[in-house]
């Protein structure tokens, strides 16, 4: 069986994390991935490999190791590459790719296929979808959906641990002007412009 399919089988069959990171966001930046691949001229198995890894150990985000996780899922990335005989530089290249893609890191990774893991993972928190899973996990950690006294952060700090919009401050409306790919670039603006549309018309409602 081909390595990419057996990496599927493999964190389908263990994966067991929140709504927002399950394998169905796993699959979404897995095509999220190929289409950037399409346009870079790179390995496409190492970066889907990476995308398929990237999110194997994923902690709560109220949990104290949340910002460990994509170090955490690099370690953890090169004990299941050993499995399926990827080359001791196959596994270093995937596993620096998801050590560097997480925004908490707050790093541009060096690598192509760590830019491009990182703008596909990124993708998945804009748009429609990036709406869906940002409520996703506010509902889990049991999070007001915004601040009666200032929803929109115009005079104080985005506090995304209290209140779910404040995420779209704190981290989302960044993402585009942080895409590292110009096919990423240019989907993001297009995402980014249903987050605003959506901003647009909850201002009216509440």
């Amino acid at each position: 069986m081909d390595p990419i399919d057996l990496l599927k089988k493999e964190v389908n069959n263990r994966n067991c994390n929140d709504s927002a990171h399950d394998f169905q966001h796993v699959m979404r930046v897995y095509k999220n991935a190929k289409k950037i691949c399409k346009k870079e001229n790179v390995d496409e198995k190492l970066i889907l490999s990476a995308v398929l890894l990237h999110d194997i150990v994923s902690y709560p985000k109220s949990d104290k190791r949340s910002k460990l996780s994509s170090m955490e899922s690099a370690i953890e990335s090169k004990k299941i590459l050993k499995k399926y005989n990827f080359s001791l530089e196959e596994i270093q290249i995937i596993s620096d790719a998801i050590r560097d893609h997480s925004f908490s890191r707050n790093k541009t990774p060096a690598t192509i296929e760590g830019k491009i893991l990182q703008d596909a993972d990124r993708l998945d928190a804009l748009g429609a979808i990036g709406i869906a899973r940002v409520f996703a996990v506010g509902g889990f950690e049991k999070r007001s959906f915004y601040s009666v006294q200032d929803p929109f952060c115009k005079n104080r700090l985005p506090k995304d641990k209290i209140w779910t919009l404040d995420h779209f401050y704190r981290k989302l409306l960044k993402l585009e002007s942080l895409m590292n790919t110009k096919s990423g670039r240019i989907e993001a603006k297009k995402r980014t412009k249903v987050l605003k549309d959506f901003l647009i018309q909850l201002k009216k409602e509440i």
